[in-house]
């Protein structure tokens, strides 16, 4: 089975499957063809996360993002006028792409597992639909319009994603030749040749042309690594996320101090509200330790241990909203899952950060280049102080969980900070309090703080809640703000669970255009 936010995605990560590939492979395969049809979400041009279970296995965390060029630094940015990292642009294509490294990484995994099928059938999919076109989504077309006054002159993007020098209507059919032709180079060369073949020179010459500090060099020292997954331990199941410098501690941090606040049932003002406030305890943490893991001056595994999370969830006041003052963090993501008939669980997570990433889009080979850069500081001493090649830090983290009773749980989602609070209320339906998987993930959610690249700030639910709820929030000392009944704002989540018997289930999110397939 597959769970993408991309109907197209799951149906190639299927297809996949149908033929003897594992759920690696499947991944592979949906991810690429998420690539063509999601472009506002995530591209060959961004990074990307991934946790493999093996049956019977440990889990194996893979990390697959680009650190910053070894031009960038203070000085680089000093000599331009600026004081900040700008959102789009050359000078924010700053990072290396990471996500085609991460598929090498975890083809290696999957060929010690029994995968066999070669790069040419995982990518024929999404060759075909960046060849021949596919249906404009909502979403691509909304973003396209929404975000052209910030994209058009930013080099590439125009006559890469606009038609006729407009965003494409949601419906109309959509061509990216030129990307189509990167794939199929990878196909017949291999996952290298983006960092040290043609392909390569292409790209690094693109980038100069740009603009970006980026070079061939930077390129070729590009690796993926497996490490071990970050880990906790509640009542009924073991959780794992990614370690630094992903925000993966933060998801855990707020499911661990959520179990020790006892409560009973879901979606009432009591889960609201204490997965809100341990959030803002996760978020705490987050944005004072989290980083390039050779720059953290505490272990990321000190704030899981017993002691630390009762300590949190103390101080926590049932009755009352706590401060709030942190800076939020936005992001785009595309989070999909698979498992396949030997038990394997793979749970994955790509992005290019905002929407179209920084907008620059390598003409030759139809790229479009990450903001990731953006997650850096140009103040002197600060946490994400820019260095060369420095990692970024990471709002992507996918979730897994191992049940004691033998269930193992892919789950996921996308918006920047709203990626560990979707997790926490799919996690606590399903996991803690019982419901089904499906309406874990459709059922009503909120955010706090921002995500989609916006600049609010505050609670904001689904218009679903009970009446009742939003009014003990608001008497709580919470910001409420209402939205649609369902909203984009939200991002989109999945889940997908392989049961101890072998019986197998997924929920996609009804706010995407997604699907859970399987056989």
């Amino acid at each position: 089975m597959v769970v993408a936010p991309h109907h197209l995605a799951a149906q190639a990560g299927l297809a996949v499957l149908r033929e003897g590939g594992n759920a690696i492979e499947a991944m592979v395969a949906a991810s690429a063809v998420a690539m063509v049809v999601y472009p506002h979400m995530t591209g060959l041009g961004g990074d990307a996360f991934m946790l493999i279970a093996p049956a019977g296995g440990a889990p194996i965390a893979l990390e697959a993002y680009g650190r910053a060029a070894a031009a960038a630094d203070l000085a680089f940015y000093k000599k331009r006028g600026l004081a900040t990292i700008p959102a789009r642009g050359p000078l924010a294509a700053i990072t290396v792409a990471g996500t085609v490294s991460g598929w090498q990484q975890a083809l290696e995994v999957s060929a010690n597992l029994g995968g066999r099928l070669p790069l040419a059938r995982l990518f024929e999919d999404a060759i075909f639909y960046a060849r021949e076109g596919y249906a404009v989504t909502g979403t691509q077309a909304e973003n396209s319009a929404e975000k052209l006054a910030e994209l058009k002159e930013i080099p590439g993007f125009a006559q890469t994603f606009l038609t006729n020098g407009v965003p494409p209507a949601e419906g109309s059919r959509f061509k990216n030749p030129a990307l189509a032709a990167s794939l199929a180079r990878l196909a017949a060369a291999g996952l290298k040749e983006f960092y040290e073949g043609a392909l390569a020179e292409s790209i690094a010459a693109d980038l100069a042309r740009a603009g970006s500090p980026l070079t061939r060099e930077d390129l070729a020292a590009q690796r993926a690594r497996c490490l071990a997954p970050l880990s906790l331990k509640l009542r009924n199941a073991t959780l794992y996320n990614l370690p630094p410098p992903s925000q993966g501690l933060a998801s855990l941090v707020i499911l661990g101090i959520f179990e020790r606040l006892g409560i009973a049932e879901a979606d009432g003002f009591a889960h609201v509200h204490g997965t809100v406030e341990a959030t803002k305890a996760a978020f705490h943490i987050r944005d004072r330790h989290v980083t390039d893991p050779d720059h953290m001056k505490v272990r990321a595994e000190d704030f899981l241990a017993e002691r630390a999370l009762e300590e949190m969830a103390a101080r926590i006041d049932p009755e009352r909203a706590g401060a709030w003052t942190l800076n939020p963090a936005p992001g785009d993501t595309v989070w999909m899952g698979a498992v396949d008939g030997d038990g394997l669980v793979v749970s994955f997570i790509h992005s290019i950060y905002w929407e179209f990433g920084s907008g620059v889009t390598l003409s030759d080979t139809g790229i479009l280049w990450q903001n990731r850069g953006m997650a850096f500081s140009l103040t002197p001493g600060s946490l994400h102080q820019l260095l060369p090649r420095r990692r970024p830090f990471h709002t992507n983290n996918p979730a897994l969980a191992l049940f004691d009773d033998g269930r193992v749980m892919a789950y996921g989602a996308m918006g920047g900070d709203g990626q560990p609070q979707s997790q926490a209320a799919v996690f606590t339906r399903y996991g803690l309090f019982g419901r089904p998987l499906q309406e874990a993930v459709t059922a009503p959610r909120w955010v706090l703080g921002r995500t989609w690249g916006e600049g609010r700030t505050g609670l904001r639910l689904e218009g679903r809640f009970a009446p009742a709820t939003v009014a003990a929030l608001e008497r709580a000392g919470h910001a409420v703000e209402l939205l649609a009944p369902f909203s984009s704002v939200m991002g989109h989540a999945g889940a997908l669970v392989r049961h101890a018997d072998g019986m197998i289930e997924a929920a996609a999110d009804p706010r995407s255009d997604g699907a859970a397939a399987g056989f």
